[in-house]
């Protein structure tokens, strides 16, 4: 189930806010921002499933995002406890970052733990399948898909180079909960 923690950024033992109601977080982002809705994901797509497979079960809901927001490519990201890259991915988008577009995900199987840092709050969101959240341009974030990861999730970008991160040198995220 998708849930929301919201803690200030000096806190990190104790949540201010606490919900895994779908239209609860969705209200708590949408005030931050950040766009979150649940999708249908009715194929059985599972980790490790492959980027053809992954297009063709959500071919629909792919030219609808891009045909509504004008991204310019999309990718898919597989993610299972097996994957010889496990590790090194992981790695990649611990540390806070931004991006100079928006970071939009629907996740179709699995799941991931988006953490975004927004004034003096931090908002822990654990995507699962079905969610989309789309974490806008510029905003202080990272990403934890867990030791034994186990997601796939479409990618959507403006920037047909895909993801570009600039990593801000804080060390914040090594302060809140991680996804294990």
């Amino acid at each position: 189930m998708s849930r929301l923690r919201i803690f200030a950024e000096t806190q990190s033992a104790q949540p201010l806010l606490a919900t895994d109601d779908a239209e609860a977080i969705a209200a708590a982002l949408g005030r931050a921002g950040v766009r979150f809705e649940r999708w249908s994901t009715d194929s059985a797509i599972t980790a490790g499933a492959d980027h053809a497979a992954v297009v063709d079960a959500y071919r629909a809901q792919i030219d609808a995002l891009i045909g509504s927001e004008g991204y310019q490519t999309f990718d898919v990201v597989s993610m299972h406890s097996a994957h010889p890259d496990k590790t090194a991915m992981r790695q990649k988008f611990l540390d806070e970052h931004t991006h100079g577009e928006d970071e939009v995900r629907f996740f179709v199987a699995g799941r991931g733990l988006f953490t975004l840092h927004i004034d003096t709050q931090i908002f822990e969101v654990l995507c699962e399948q079905g969610d989309l959240i789309s974490v806008p341009a510029h905003t202080r974030h990272w990403f934890d898909m867990g030791a034994e990861p186990s997601f796939v999730a479409l990618r959507f970008f403006n920037n047909p180079e895909g993801w570009v991160a600039r990593f801000t040198g804080s060390d914040i995220a090594r302060q809140f909960p991680r996804f294990d």
